[in-house]
C-alpha cells in the first residue's frame, strides 16, 4: 500500500476517518524544496474521538496474555521487514535522511520487546506481598521530526508490550512517515482502538493531548523546551511525563585512544541524519598535544563525504529536515566565527552544487571554548565543536558544564581509565570507543535532557504502574 494514500485522513479506532476540525498542509521535500503531497491535519475534537477509541480498547487489551502480546509483536515484526523500503522512502521523502541509513527503519525496538516479554514477571513477591505491574492505560506519544519511524517504534514497542492504547501525534512535518506506520499497524492487526494516528500541531493537537484528563500518560520526544510546556499541561491532570530531550553529547577522545578511529567515527556520527540527532557527538574533546593532528584526521574525514541527493545509495549526508532548520543552523555557523571560533571545513551557505535543497556545508569548529554558544546550545544540524583539554578531570569537567545531559563518548586503548571517565560523565548513556546503541541498554537524559527512560526493560516500566498488594497469596 502507498504511504501517500491515506494523507487525507486519520486513524482512529481501526478505521481511517475523515478529519472533523481538517486543516490542509503541503509536504516539502527538503531535497528540492518542491512539495510532493498535501496532507490534511486534525484538531481538538478529532484527539476526543481518538482519546474515546483507546479507552475503550484498552480495557480489553489490558486483559490479553503476554503470549497474545508477543504475537502481535511478531507479526508488526514481519510487516516492518515486508515494507523496508515503503518505510525508507517515507523518511527520506519527509526529513531527507539518506536511503542508506536503514537503522530509521529497523524492528529492532519490536524484536527486543518479544525477548522482554518472554521472561518478563508482571507478578513478584516483596517479601508477604504480591507487587503487581499493570498497564498504565492511554498514552499520549508525541513523536520527534528528526526520526519520524525509530522515535515512535520507540514507544509503541513499550507501549504495546505493556498493554497499553495510544495516540500518536506525529510532527506535522513526518506525515508520510506516521501515514506509513499506521498502514503497518493496521495490517499486523493491532487491535481497534489500541493504535490511533492524530496529525496535528503542536500548539493544537499536542497541547489538547498533554492537558486531556482521558490521558494517563505522555511520552514525548523533542526539545527542551517543549518538554517543559508538556510537563506543565500534564500537570493539570498529575499524569505521567517520559520526556526524551534536547543534547549537547561530548566525545572525550583520550591521548591513548587510536586518534584516526575516534575521529573517523565522531565525524560519521556527528553527521548521520545531517546532525538531527539528539545523541549527536557535536563537542570532540581531545587532548592539547593532539590539537593539530585531530585537525588533519577531521579535514581528511569530511572530504571523504558525499553531500547530496539522499535517494542517491552513496550519499552520506542529505539536507537537513525544513527551511527553519536551515536557518537556523546558518546562525549558528555565523555565531561561532563571531565568537572567534575557527573553521576546520565547511562554514555558512550551501556546499557547493547544491544550490536547492536545504543543504548545509558540514561544519567542524576549532579553537572553540566552553562558554561560546556553539558549545553550549544544541544546533541540530551538521556542526561540530573541538575543544581541547589537558587533563582528565578537565575533560570531564568541560563535559559537564552544559545544561544537558542525554549522550557521552569516550575514547581510550585503556578500559579501566575510560570506564572510569564515564561513570563522572553526567548523561544517560555513555558509549565507549564507537560502540553502536542497542535496543536493551536504557535510553534517556540526565538534567534538562529529560526524565524517563526508553527502549528495553526500562522503557516498558515507564508504561506501566506499580500495585502493592497486601495479604494476598500469588
Amino acid at each position: 500500500m502507498n504511504h501517500l494514500n491515506h494523507l487525507n485522513q486519520l486513524f482512529i479506532g481501526g478505521q481511517w476517518v475523515d478529519a472533523l476540525e481538517p486543516t490542509t498542509i503541503e509536504l516539502i521535500n527538503p531535497a528540492t524544496e518542491q512539495p510532493f503531497a498535501t496532507c490534511v491535519l486534525g484538531g481538538t475534537a478529532d484527539v476526543d474521538r481518538a482519546v474515546d477509541a483507546a479507552r475503550n480498547a484498552f480495557e480489553s487489551f489490558r486483559k490479553t496474555s503476554a503470549a497474545d502480546r508477543i504475537a502481535l509483536l511478531q507479526r508488526i515484526i514481519a510487516e516492518f521487514i515486508a515494507r523496508e523500503d515503503q518505510l525508507m522512502a517515507a523518511v527520506t521523502a519527509d526529513i531527507g535522511t539518506p536511503t542508506r541509513q536503514r537503522n530509521q527503519v529497523s524492528p529492532q525496538e519490536f524484536q527486543q520487546a518479544v525477548e522482554i516479554l518472554k521472561d518478563y514477571k508482571f507478578d513478584s513477591w516483596l517479601g508477604n506481598n504480591i507487587v503487581r505491574r499493570e498497564p498504565i492505560g492511554v498514552c499520549g506519544l508525541i513523536s520527534a521530526w528528526n526520526s519520524p519511524i525509530h522515535s515512535v517504534t520507540m514507544k509503541c514497542a513499550s507501549a504495546f508490550a505493556a498493554g497499553c492504547a495510544v495516540i500518536l501525534k506525529p510532527s506535522e512535518f513526518n506525515s508520510a512517515s506516521g501515514t506509513a506506520l499506521s498502514e503497518l499497524f493496521e495490517a499486523a492487526g493491532v487491535p481497534a482502538g489500541v493504535f490511533n494516528l492524530v496529525r496535528g500541531t503542536g500548539p493544537v493537537v499536542g497541547a489538547y493531548l498533554s492537558a486531556h484528563p482521558g490521558v494517563e500518560m505522555i511520552s514525548f520526544t523533542g526539545s527542551t523546551r517543549v518538554g517543559v510546556e508538556v510537563s506543565q499541561l500534564a500537570a493539570r491532570t498529575i499524569k505521567r511525563v517520559a520526556l526524551e530531550l534536547g543534547g549537547k553529547s561530548a566525545h572525550i577522545i583520550l591521548p591513548d585512544a587510536d586518534l584516526a578511529k575516534a575521529v573517523a567515527f565522531n565525524v560519521r556520527r556527528g553527521f548521520a541524519n545531517s546532525g538531527q540527532s539528539c545523541h549527536c557527538p557535536s563537542r570532540i574533546l581531545v587532548h592539547r598535544a593532539q590539537r593539530d593532528a585531530a585537525i588533519d584526521l577531521i579535514r581528511s574525514e569530511v572530504a571523504q563525504m558525499k553531500v547530496g541527493d539522499p535517494t542517491d545509495p552513496s550519499t552520506v549526508m542529505g539536507p537537513v529536515a525544513t527551511a527553519a532548520q536551515y536557518n537556523r543552523v546558518q546562525s549558528f555557523i555565523e555565531s561561532g566565527l563571531q565568537q572567534g571560533a575557527s573553521a576546520v571545513c565547511g562554514g555558512t551557505g550551501k556546499p557547493e552544487g547544491l544550490n536547492q535543497g536545504f543543504f548545509v556545508r558540514p561544519t567542524v569548529f576549532s579553537d572553540v571554548t566552553p562558554d561560546m554558544k556553539i558549545a553550549q546550545e544544541e544546533i541540530f544540524g551538521p556542526v561540530l565543536s573541538m575543544l581541547t583539554y589537558e587533563t582528565d578531570e578537565e575533560a570531564i569537567a568541560i563535559s559537564n558544564a552544559t545544561v544537558y545531559g542525554l549522550g557521552a563518548y569516550v575514547s581510550s586503548a585503556d578500559p579501566e581509565r575510560a570506564l572510569n571517565v564515564g561513570r563522572e560523565m553526567r548523561a544517560g548513556s555513555v558509549f565507549y570507543n564507537g560502540a553502536p546503541s542497542n535496543a536493551v541498554s536504557p535510553m534517556g537524559g540526565y538534567k534538562q535532557s529529560g526524565n524517563g527512560r526508553e527502549r528495553g526493560v526500562f522503557g516498558l516500566e515507564e508504561f506501566l504502574e506499580v500495585k502493592g498488594m497486601v495479604g494476598f497469596r500469588a
